[in-house]
């Protein structure tokens, strides 16, 4: 029998590696910092390619895949592979879901505290050797708009209960039993935005998503709201979002997404003072990292056994 030749082309944890190279009749290749041009070049010679977020696995990618079988995604997000493509080459797609759940949401709650107290200012006072008090929001009795109610959200939802908020939250399924278990109600995406002191979004992309939040959007958001995003940066256009934070209609973004390209709008957010981010890590904690690893290695091994 053919080996199976696996290549990971993100870091991953050791977990993953280990467990699959002690398999019968696999060999796995670590290049953790491949390039785009490396990975045109070498994909041909893989029935498996490993990767996270940082590799884009596009049409042209997969069309050089001539032996590809199996892409696996060391996370829960599927918005850098061309799926459709994949699909067309009857190509397996593995992944992780739910795997880094409570991970992501605790740092959604992280910023969302940052964000209303605006913590990230003090620190950089105290660090100018500034004793400058920083006047924030309790959220306490705030209510807090949900867009996407799925793991994440609801999970987000459960845990700003315990911080007394009220839940709104907007899917484009029925989840009103799932938001009446934290005592929530079910809106639409027009009444969520008008109603909601925070906004979250935790939605489900892919590599041709379009925004959520737009002009139109912008302009029925609360005065004053803060927005936060660890879902993905496609789903808010960067234009309203700008001139949001400037009018003061957002009073603060804060986000651990980025958009792909660095227009003169998007490094205009970057740097603005009531703008905060984090360096995309919602799934990175040690906990997140090995379930991961576990879950993908076992979907690995059982799709293994069904393509060979």
């Amino acid at each position: 029998m053919e080996p199976f030749n696996i290549l990971i082309a993100d870091p991953v944890d050791s977990y993953i590696i280990d467990k699959l190279s002690a398999l019968e009749l696999i060999r796995v290749r670590y290049e953790p910092n491949i390039s785009r041009g490396e990975l045109l070049q070498k994909i041909a010679n893989y029935d498996v390619l490993i990767v996270r977020s940082r590799t884009v696995v596009d049409s042209e990618i997969i069309r050089n895949a001539k032996k590809l079988k199996i892409i696996a995604r060391a996370g829960i997000g599927l918005d850098n592979i061309d799926l459709e493509e994949a699909s067309k080459r009857g190509i397996k797609i593995v992944y992780a879901p739910g795997a880094s759940t409570n991970s992501a949401a605790e740092l959604t709650l992280g910023l969302i505290v940052t964000a209303a107290r605006r913590i990230d200012k003090s620190m950089s006072y105290f660090r100018e050797g500034k004793m400058e008090k920083v006047t924030g929001i309790e959220l306490f009795g705030k209510t807090l708009g949900i867009i996407g109610y799925g793991r994440i959200g609801s999970r987000v939802a459960e845990m700003a209960r315990a911080f007394g908020m009220n839940i709104l939250a907007y899917d484009i399924i029925d989840v009103s039993n799932k938001v009446a278990f934290v005592n929530g109600k079910q809106v639409s995406l027009e009444e969520l935005l008008a109603n909601s002191d925070i906004i979250t979004l935790h939605v489900t992309v892919d590599i041709k998503s379009r925004p959520i939040l737009g002009e139109k959007e912008f302009s029925i958001i609360k005065e004053g709201s803060i927005v936060v995003n660890t879902s993905r940066a496609v789903v808010i256009e960067p234009g309203p979002l700008l001139e949001a934070l400037n009018s003061n209609k957002v009073s603060c973004y804060a986000a651990d997404v980025f958009w792909e390209g660095k227009s003169d709008v998007e490094t205009k957010i970057y740097a603005h003072p009531n703008a905060i981010f984090t360096t995309h890590i919602g799934a990175q904690t040690k906990e997140s990292q090995r379930r991961i690893a576990e879950m993908l290695v076992q979907n690995i091994i059982k799709e293994i056994g069904g393509v060979r």
